[in-house]
């Protein structure tokens, strides 16, 4: 007896793996006149925003400066000018910083979230410090006064998140179906979440955003990477996404290690000023782009905003107060 043997199912393509990209677009590190490119006024963070959106970033990170001298600005009016133009022109993700810079009150750090009800906002997970003059050595001239005392200042000046500052965030913010992007800049902020979360006062899926190479925090190594890797992984098994961000000229090398270990990203002008050795990023989409093209020569696809909402059971843009 003959048998005829069954034709073979077809088989099912592969799905690429999405991964979240993240735009940091102007931050409270580098001061204008280091950068030509970095956005200051309501219109020109907006505006790179937007242009961050549409090169592929999945959310953008945003701080508010004042729009005559640079400074870091976390008042609630100096968002105004900002949230409703990004969101009326794109549906990107839009995270709100609870940072703001290491001058600030955590009240005066808590208020622009507080009151514009976003997606997301970051929340730094302990006080470190946050050495920025090591820039002195790299940028000599100034067009404000308020820079060099800034910079030169931070050898001596702690940014602060106790555990009553970190409890007030988040129990404030929860209240308005805020996620958090969990902001770790060592190995110890990422036990504090931990504790966080066992108190129910955080829960999953977190997004722990890993920061390497500012001074005062983890450094820029692959050890390091591997490290903070490793440790989430035994801390949160599977209920968090992992995502990276490295200062300065270690953003590439660190981004590439994170995405082929199953992470995310994040890029912008907040974390580095540079599109390549020796040569400056001229907007925010330009590293979204150059993430991108790493990204697809990997195989790899950028979540859409509506993608990574769904990673990280975002309460959609519809239901924030701009």
């Amino acid at each position: 007896m003959t048998t005829t043997a069954s034709p073979a199912k077809p088989h099912p393509a592969k799905t690429s793996r999405k991964v979240i990209v993240t735009c940091a677009i102007t931050g409270s590190i580098h001061t204008p006149s280091m950068s030509p490119h970095l956005p200051v006024t309501p219109s020109e963070i907006a505006h790179s925003a937007i242009e961050a959106a549409e090169a592929g970033a999945s959310i953008v990170h945003l701080h508010a400066r004042n729009p005559r001298t640079g400074e870091p600005d976390q008042s609630v009016e100096a968002y105004e000018h900002i949230l409703p133009v990004i969101k009326q022109a794109s549906n990107v993700v839009i995270n709100v910083t609870t940072g703001g810079s290491t001058l600030m009150t955590t009240q005066e750090r808590l208020a622009p979230a507080m009151h514009y009800k976003p997606e997301v906002a970051s929340l730094n997970m302990g006080s470190m410090n946050f050495g920025l003059f090591p820039m002195l050595g790299r940028f000599k001239d100034f067009q404000h006064d308020w820079e060099r005392p800034y910079l030169e200042g931070s050898s001596g000046r702690i940014f602060r998140n106790t555990f009553d500052d970190i409890e007030t965030i988040l129990t404030s913010c929860a209240e308005n179906g805020t996620r958090f992007e969990v902001e770790c800049y060592d190995i110890g902020h990422l036990y504090t979440c931990a504790h966080f979360a066992e108190r129910g006062l955080i829960k999953p899926p977190f997004f722990i955003q890993s920061v390497f190479g500012i001074l005062g925090g983890i450094g820029g190594h692959p050890e390091d990477v591997l490290h903070m890797k490793r440790t989430a992984d035994r801390l949160f098994g599977e209920d968090y996404r992992w995502s990276v961000l490295g200062a300065g000229r270690n953003q590439m090398p660190i981004a590439t290690q994170a995405v082929v270990n199953g992470g995310n990203v994040r890029v912008g002008l907040e974390d580095s000023l540079w599109g390549g050795k020796g040569r400056m990023a001229t907007s925010n989409a330009e590293q979204v782009r150059m993430v991108r093209g790493l990204l697809e020569n990997l195989g790899l696809e950028i979540a859409t905003p509506d993608e990574a909402r769904a990673m990280l059971q975002l309460k959609g843009g519809d239901n924030v107060n701009f």
